[in-house]
């Protein structure tokens, strides 16, 4: 694993810091928050150039009152901005005041390529602005950056256009088109309400019969959302996402969108044509737009030196803690891919990182 030969060279075995966190999102400021009185030295390293993580690249019409909820980050209160705020500048905007308001250094823009096993040196953490070492590493780099599109057979033979939820800036690019939306989650809802507006015709296709939830978003129920994708990363599977366990809540918008007809669901189509999408019965439909509303996956690739996943596809966590090396943790991974759960896992992750750095070496 790694290179420690190297790294001994360069390093000494001398970490330049104690803690280096990956990201700065919610997850990542929360921990480092809690990283400010832990006693323990730590870097905060973002790929992005300015504050806001993943909100900064949202679709303009996502607006504040479609959002599912922004959880306080520890230590201050997020005031709701009005309802047709942008979440793309509301967000964002909330997350420089929180840098700012408790001294938080985030080192922007720094890219992490790479994170290796140096042996007694700790860890050696590769960017495009140079390499730290440190003892312990939480890595809270989301999905954003890994938007996930399934393969269909005639895929590449498509002559109209396809985007994923992530390329997605607005409904007036579809004017007058032809639109299949693939997903059933929110997003895949939110996007198909708005398209239809302006497109000619709009299909919505999901491989699973979408849920609507009737009755409230109660605590327990988070749990019980949480639960199921906890007991997947614990069975060392890929974790699902919080988004795909949570069925989907009967928002006025979503009423309204009823009332038009336009959740009629069609089952998933078998194979993609040059000018549309076809049927296992041979129905077939022309389109123009295909429009991915089908998830992220979690951006871990600069952890695939560590060689952290197991035979199952997917890295053992037991609450954020990496089971096959406890210097790691994935905080906003699985269970805590929610800004509630993005909280409590960043003051969790440094408990346990503070007690396993003061233990004393094995002699």
């Amino acid at each position: 694993m790694g290179r420690p030969g190297r790294a001994r060279d360069v390093v000494r075995h001398v970490p330049d810091t104690d803690v280096v966190v990956v990201g700065a999102g919610q997850a990542g400021l929360a921990s480092a928050y809690h990283l400010r009185s832990s006693g323990l030295d730590f870097a905060v390293l973002d790929a992005d150039g300015a504050p806001g993580g993943a909100w900064q690249h949202r679709w303009p019409t996502l607006r504040m009152a479609t959002v599912h909820g922004i959880f306080d980050l520890p230590g201050m209160h997020f005031t709701p901005p009005p309802p047709d705020e942008a979440a793309a500048e509301a967000v964002p905007a909330y997350f420089a005041a929180y840098e700012s308001e408790f001294g938080i250094d985030v080192q922007r823009p720094v890219a992490v390529t790479a994170v290796r096993n140096a042996g007694d040196a700790g860890l050696l953490v590769e960017t495009d602005k140079g390499t730290w070492t440190t003892r312990a590493l939480i890595n809270a780099t989301g999905t954003w950056t890994r938007p996930f599109v399934p393969y269909y057979p005639g895929q590449e033979t498509f002559q109209g256009r396809q985007l994923h939820t992530a390329h997605y800036r607005g409904p007036a690019e579809f004017a007058g088109k032809r639109v299949v939306v693939v997903g059933g989650g929110a997003s895949a809802v939110q996007l198909l309400v708005e398209i239809a507006d302006v497109a000619t015709t709009t299909t919505w296709v999901t491989r699973r019969p979408p849920v609507f939830r009737d009755g409230p978003f109660t605590p327990a129920y988070g749990r019980e959302v949480v639960a199921k994708v906890e007991a997947r990363v614990r069975a060392g599977l890929r974790p699902g996402s919080i988004a795909s366990a949570t069925e989907l809540a009967w928002t006025p918008q979503l009423l309204e969108a009823r009332e038009r007809g336009l959740l009629r669901r069609e089952p998933m189509f078998d194979r993609i044509v040059p000018d549309g999408v076809q049927w296992r019965d041979g129905t077939a439909q022309h389109v123009d737009v295909i429009l991915w509303c089908t998830g992220f996956r979690p951006a871990l690739e600069h952890l695939a030196p560590l060689r952290l996943r197991g035979p199952r596809g997917g890295i053992v966590v037991d609450g954020t803690r990496v089971v096959a090396d406890p210097r790691i943790h994935l905080v906003g991974y699985g269970p805590s891919a929610s800004t509630v759960g993005a909280n409590r896992a960043g003051r969790a992750a440094v408990r346990e990182l503070r007690a396993l750095l003061a233990a004393p070496a094995p002699a």
